[in-house]
């Protein structure tokens, strides 16, 4: 079916970043690491959930890593909302730079660091996933999950970066600074989106 041909879906969308581990909080790349919240992310997440309770969800689809289960658990917590996860949005895997510094790949290697501020498409970590394969991988389930919800707003709790990827696929937004939304910190927002 040609992609200009379908009917555009309308729908709101609330995409929620998980409350941080110790790697956000220590500024290391996480990527597909799947690692619990830390106090802090506790925190953010039951924070977040307090702030969202007057908005009507109908499912939240979240990631497959620990935070991003936790925080959506704190979003259905004493409500009537179906959580289901979907492997596709699984961070992006980030290969050999799991566990490093942000503040290393700056250093050594000033090249792909700023590839990743400029052009993010353009990224892919050594043994990794690009930027540009996730973007892929995530835009069929997006659009799946967005005309399930039509009637409802639709959750999704997701880790950065994935979560920039897919705010960037939701709204038609060029990508810019991956290192800017490499860690979580318990955020959200909400998004017209037409697919």
């Amino acid at each position: 079916m040609n992609l200009l041909m379908r009917t555009p879906v309308t729908s709101r969308v609330l995409l929620v970043r998980p409350g941080s581990t110790e790697f956000d909080e220590q500024g290391r790349i996480k990527g597909s690491l799947d690692m619990p919240l830390s106090s802090l992310g506790e925190q953010q997440a039951l924070a977040v959930a307090s702030e969202l309770m007057g908005i009507n969800v109908g499912t939240i689809y979240t990631a497959p890593c620990e935070s991003a289960q936790q925080t959506a658990m704190q979003l259905a917590r004493g409500r009537d909302i179906r959580v289901k996860v979907l492997e596709c949005f699984r961070n992006i895997d980030h290969g050999l730079w799991h566990g490093k510094l942000i503040d290393e790949v700056r250093r050594n290697q000033p090249r792909v660091y700023r590839t990743g501020m400029e052009s993010p498409d353009e990224i892919c970590p050594p043994g990794g996933e690009s930027i540009r394969a996730a973007r892929i991988r995530v835009a069929k389930a997006i659009r799946k999950v967005i005309k399930k919800g039509r009637e409802d707003v639709v959750a999704l709790v997701i880790p950065d970066p994935l979560a920039t990827v897919v705010q960037s696929v939701i709204s038609g937004e060029e990508l810019h600074d991956l290192w800017k939304f490499e860690t979580d910190h318990g955020k959200w927002q909400l998004i017209e989106a037409t697919l």
